[in-house]
């Protein structure tokens, strides 16, 4: 009996990405559908990172294929690619990077900077090339959280070498100055040396480079805001009112130029004592659900008030790479996987598909 493709790619469709909500089929990235008999074989392109999902994915897949009638040999490949996808209008993308994701908060003391470290090593163990930009000039942490010490090098004197640790490379205004030298410039002086350090490194082939954004919403922030070509921002809160308010403003400054917000995070959203096992919201309950809810935004999750969060990262080994099986971790992971799958539902950035064109006048 032979096999029916109509009734192959029906069975398929009953197979829904947990992350999507969308069968395979309908979101076109069935590929390379293949009859020879009794033998079916086609791969299945994602759009995100998901290594650690694959297995469950294919697993489901070649049972769903089995079910059709005729069909005795299933052959599956499930990858993924992560393209580049639209940005501001008139900014253009930077070479060897698909995505940039500002990680901001409207103030500091937030967790900001470890939400960015955790979000990128929970990229790169779904098999992303990741790499993270500290951009906060006046207080650079992520040399320290990433484990990371050293300078970069330079090879040609004009451009210079990313660090790199746990699989993600970094860069830091902290590699080039001495640690206990205080940064005493303007705005304008660090917005250059910011983008030097955004243009002027040579990142190598990365699906996503997360930019620890400094807190507040000033002219630093602004600048970087408008001339960065950012995919989308992840807004990190606390759940206490006044980091709320600080938060809404760097989301309306993101939306102002025309950056989408991913989500919002809420850190710091609950206490539990390690001892008795009691349960208390020191900063409030869920204020950042709320905000998300009142803005209409992608609520991505609440990260515990822990030692062990703000230990690991002291120790330059991050929740993600120190406990990957805990479940901080697993929050931390889904969490981007969140943001993973909402920049691929991005319109996707053509500018490389098009030939840049100059008109000259004719003698």
């Amino acid at each position: 009996m032979p096999v029916s493709e109509t009734a192959l790619l029906d069975a398929l469709r009953t197979v829904v990405d947990p992350q999507t909500q969308q069968d395979f089929v309908s979101g076109k990235q069935l590929r390379n559908l293949r009859i020879d008999g009794d033998q079916v074989s086609f791969d299945v392109e994602l759009g995100y990172p998901a290594k650690s999902q694959i297995p469950a994915l294919r697993s489901a897949l070649v049972g769903a294929a089995r079910s059709v009638p005729g069909v005795a040999n299933v052959s599956v490949n499930v990858g993924f690619k992560v393209v580049a996808h639209a940005v501001q209008r008139g900014v253009p993308l930077l070479p060897q990077v698909r995505n940039v994701i500002a990680v901001a908060s409207g103030k500091g003391g937030v967790g900001k900077s470890t939400t960015t470290a955790n979000l990128a090593l929970a990229l790169a163990a779904e098999g992303a090339r990741v790499g993270i930009l500290d951009a906060d000039i006046y207080g650079p942490s992520q040399p320290t959280m990433m484990g990371i010490a050293g300078r970069p090098e330079s090879a040609d004197g004009q451009t210079m070498q990313p660090l790199e640790n746990h699989g993600v490379q970094v860069m830091s205004i902290g590699f080039i100055v001495e640690p206990d030298q205080a940064m005493i410039w303007r705005g304008p002086m660090a917005t250059q040396a910011l983008e030097q350090l955004l243009r002027q490194t040579n990142w190598q082939d990365l699906d996503y480079l997360l930019v620890d954004m400094p807190p507040g919403t000033g002219d630093i922030q602004l600048t970087l805001s408008q001339r960065v070509p950012i995919t989308g921002a992840v807004i990190v809160t606390t759940p206490q009112d006044i980091a709320l308010i600080d938060a809404r403003r760097g989301l309306a400054m993101f939306e102002k130029v025309g950056v989408p917000i991913l989500g919002i995070v809420e850190n710091m959203a609950v206490y539990c004592c390690p001892n008795c096992g009691h349960t208390e919201h020191i900063f409030g309950a869920e204020g950042g659900r709320k905000m998300a809810e009142k803005h209409g935004v992608p609520y991505l999750g609440a990260l515990p008030l822990t030692m062990k969060i703000r230990e690991q990262a002291d120790n330059g080994h991050p929740t993600v790479v120190a406990e990957p099986d805990g479940e901080i971790a697993g929050i931390y992971k889904a969490v981007a996987r969140q943001v993973a799958v909402t920049v691929a539902r991005k319109a996707k950035d053509f500018s490389s598909k098009f030939p840049t064109i100059n008109v000259s006048k004719s003698t």
